[in-house]
């Protein structure tokens, strides 16, 4: 697969020598000091060096032992070349892993010594063998993680003693592949990375409105129909999971000691399932699987009993699938207004008892009843549910796990109540569907802003519970992947790293030893190993104040100033050309007095490079203003009706209807939109007229609507954008005054978006003010 951004040439990501010309390759800076994520809770450093080589044998007197030696054995071969074997008699200067169950340490825990004679690491059970492993591969360098032999590097690891266990039991990654399919090669390449820095539980959300993606043998519809939807482009998505493959993926996962918690989403977020069988929800007619985001209302029917036999039925053949104790079952943003309406759930509340009160209206109760009914149903195979916050809400078994994402008060709610609870607040860093830089050159996101220093800094026991004595309930923390805008998995990487690494240092490493500083600074070493595993994280761009633009105008001259989001060298040129490494280096704000093109892209320790950023820097004389003999508040617009995916469909419109519109917003107000968007008629339209600017000056023009004209020159493009956040703005010289004015509104759906949600005002920056604000309606004329 093409990669979503460019990296620099060849090999110089793993620090080899790149075939760039006369480039050579960078100095490994990375691999300088000790660099072992997450943190360990005691390290001493030591004199002297561990040196690997082909000698090297490992030491593995037990059955379990020799499986973990041989799997680092076999990856060791790969990147040194090296063949290590594999031995049940001790060897001099060699890797000893010794399980034994008497030790007084963590499960999970083990001790690892590094001298020059040798290695070795202790551990109660084979899990800690592997993590201390983990920990000293990170003591290597981090060309280790190369799938192909690298040469030239000194294979050997800094003396260390090491006494480590993990600060909480549970370390998790939720990754969703309903709202975008990420197929199997991808999830075990996420495991293998995952597994380095010692997570060691991945929440496979199997099962949403948007697509159904596991193999149900007694209802082959499921995949049939609900596995697929057409997409507001016009063209099918699908994707599903075989049991065959289900079973590959939780074998491979616990080779690396992963354990695979299934999610099925019950009673809301399932319209996948009732496409499929349309019986399942109250009314029962036909629809298809959801092709937008946000939360459906139409769900699953608990007045019916063959609701719960299709549950039941499913539960049958997934439970087998799984071996891992938890059993996650979703229980969020679940509507009911279709329950207030049905007479079957009114039935079913009645003959339950479930009365509202205060807290509670009776439907909320019914949602409870459906939660506890499916509980027991998953505790005659000796499962342990897990559900989101809303599970809370109406009682719950002493055994139920809270997964609290709506901030962190339904994670007190439950300790409060002597439930397990797992940390995953969105609003604390969690959810890394966000931007971590600038949304304006990002790609599209779901919104918010997370950067890596608030990952990092998060902790997931509230001092509340602390003060209370409740912390012990707080049995881990997991970071959330919502997919709706990870269209490809090269997205999906992106937004993962380098954060889920710093989420890997929250859940293991002890609240006193953990170090942002010195994080930033180790994570350029594991920015290779990612390198290792292809994988396309995320590198600060150079950003401009007050939102980035590639269109900078000016009149006399200029200073185009950038920051990086993490502390990273910035190089440019102005010649046209693309930067390297040794191009010039960011240091002070850059002048210009003619127009040129500025490049800049951001560098790593590694040599890896951003994606360039391209800004056309032109000098401009004033617009001058229209003059305007009459003229009448607001602008003319004409629609036609159908769904426009570029502005140059609407040449073969043909049915126009013309009116005035007021306002910007006026635009997009012709049609009531909705929360489904079912049945809603979608409209092009062009507006036109004049914007009043008032004074002199550089203005920035900000917009999600598909094209943006002034005095007959297109200012923005958003030809095929997700109208989310407004990702193409442009500046322009104006005179005060009146100025021709074209908006060129598209209805559709592109990317699970429709274009009716978003405003569709122009938003302007005076170049020398700080905010953007909306074009008022007192600007606007004809």
């Amino acid at each position: 697969m093409k990669k979503l951004f460019t990296t620099m040439c060849v090999a110089a990501t793993l620090g080899i020598l790149t075939s760039c010309g006369t480039q050579t390759a960078p100095e490994r800076s990375y691999n300088e000091g000790i660099n072992i994520i997450p943190t360990p809770a005691s390290m001493q450093q030591q004199d002297g060096r561990f040196k690997l080589a082909s000698g090297t044998a490992f030491y593995a007197p037990t059955p379990e032992a020799k499986t973990i030696a041989e799997f680092f054995a076999a990856k060791l071969k790969g990147s040194t070349g090296f063949n290590l074997a594999v031995t049940d008699s001790e060897a001099k200067s060699g890797i000893s892993l010794l399980i034994d169950p008497a030790m007084d340490i963590n499960d999970e825990g083990y001790r690892l010594d590094v001298t020059p004679q040798g290695v070795k690491i202790q551990a109660k059970t084979p899990q800690g063998i592997f993590y201390g492993m983990q920990s000293f591969l990170q003591l290597l360098p981090a060309e280790v993680e190369s799938p192909t032999v690298v040469k030239n590097i000194d294979w050997s690891a800094p003396c260390v003693a090491i006494d480590d266990a993990p600060r909480f039991s549970y370390r998790g990654v939720m990754m969703d592949p309903c709202r975008h399919f990420i197929p199997v090669e991808n999830i075990k390449k996420q495991l293998d990375v995952l597994s380095l820095f010692k997570i060691n539980t991945f929440h496979w959300h199997l099962t949403e409105d948007q697509g159904w993606r596991i193999e149900i043998k007694k209802y082959p519809k499921l995949t049939e129909i609900g596995s697929k939807r057409i997409e507001g482009e016009g063209y099918e998505y699908g994707g599903f999971y075989t049991q065959e493959e289900i079973k590959d993926v939780v074998a491979y996962a616990a080779e690396r000691f992963i354990t695979v918690v299934p999610e099925l989403e019950l009673p809301g977020h399932e319209l996948a399932a009732i496409a499929a069988y349309p019986e399942l929800s109250c009314k029962g007619e036909p629809t298809t699987p959801r092709i937008i985001w946000g939360v459906e209302d139409i769900v699953m029917c608990p007045g019916k009993e063959d609701m719960f036999k299709f549950l039941e039925d499913v539960i049958e053949e997934m439970v087998p699938l799984f071996p891992g104790t938890y059993f996650h079952i979703g229980g969020d943003e679940c509507p009911k207004s279709s329950w207030k309406a049905c007479p079957a759930c009114q039935a079913r509340i009645k003959a339950e008892g479930l009365q509202g009160d205060k807290q509670h209206t009776a439907e909320e109760r019914l949602q409870s009843y459906v939660i506890q009914r499916m509980e027991k149903v998953l505790a005659k195979y000796g499962k342990k549910i897990i559900g989101w916050d809303e599970i809370l809400e109406g009682g719950l078994s002493p055994d139920a796990t809270v997964m609290s994402w709506r901030g962190e008060g339904g994670g007190i709610a439950s300790a409060l109540q002597d439930h397990d609870v797992i940390m995953t607040p969105g609003g604390n860093g969690m959810y890394l569907d966000t931007f971590q830089g600038d949304s304006k050159i990002e790609p599209v996101s779901i919104g918010g802003y997370t950067l890596l220093s608030k990952v990092y800094n998060y902790n997931p026991v509230p001092d509340t519970l602390v003060t209370m004595g409740k912390d012990h309930y707080i049995k881990g923390v997991q970071a959330n992947h919502w997919s709706e805008y990870m269209y490809t998995t090269d997205i999906m990487e992106y937004r993962m790293y380098p954060r889920m690494i710093a989420v890997s240092e929250i859940a293991w490493t002890p609240l006193a030893k953990k170090d942002y500083k010195d994080f930033e600074r180790r994570i350029n070493n594991a920015y290779v190993r990612l390198d290792g595993h292809d994988i396309n994280y995320h590198i600060p761009q150079p950003e401009q104040p007050y939102g980035s633009c590639n269109m900078v105008a000016f009149t006399d001259s200029t200073s185009l100033t950038f920051t990086t989001t993490r502390p990273e060298t910035m190089v440019y040129t102005l010649d046209g050309s693309d930067p390297t490494p040794a191009s010039t280096p960011y240091t002070e704000p850059i002048k210009v007095s003619e127009s040129t093109t500025l490049k800049i892209r951001t560098v790593l320790p590694s040599g890896k490079m951003s994606p360039t950023r391209t800004i056309a820097v032109e000098k401009q004389t004033l617009s001058p203003a229209k003059t305007v003999e009459t003229k009448t508040p607001g602008l003319k617009m004409k629609m036609s009706y159908g769904t426009y995916l570029k502005a140059s469909e609407l040449d073969k419109a043909t049915d126009w209807k013309e009116l005035t519109v007021k306002s910007l917003h006026d635009i997009r107000s012709q049609v009531n939109s909705t929360e489904s968007m079912r049945g809603v008629e979608q409209y092009g339209a062009i507006a036109t007229g004049y914007v009043e600017i008032p004074e002199d000056g550089v203005y920035y023009f900000s917009s999600n609507n598909d094209e943006v004209w002034i005095d007959g020159k297109r200012l923005i493009n958003n030809e095929g954008e997700v109208k989310r956040f407004s990702r193409h703005d442009a500046s322009m010289a104006l005179a005060k005054g009146l100025h021709e004015i074209k908006v060129v509104f598209l209805g559709h759906i592109i990317g699970g978006w429709p274009s009716l949600w978003d405003s569709a005002n122009i938003s302007i920056r005076k170049a020398d003010q700080e905010k953007f604000v909306p074009i008022k309606p007192e600007q606007l004329f004809y």
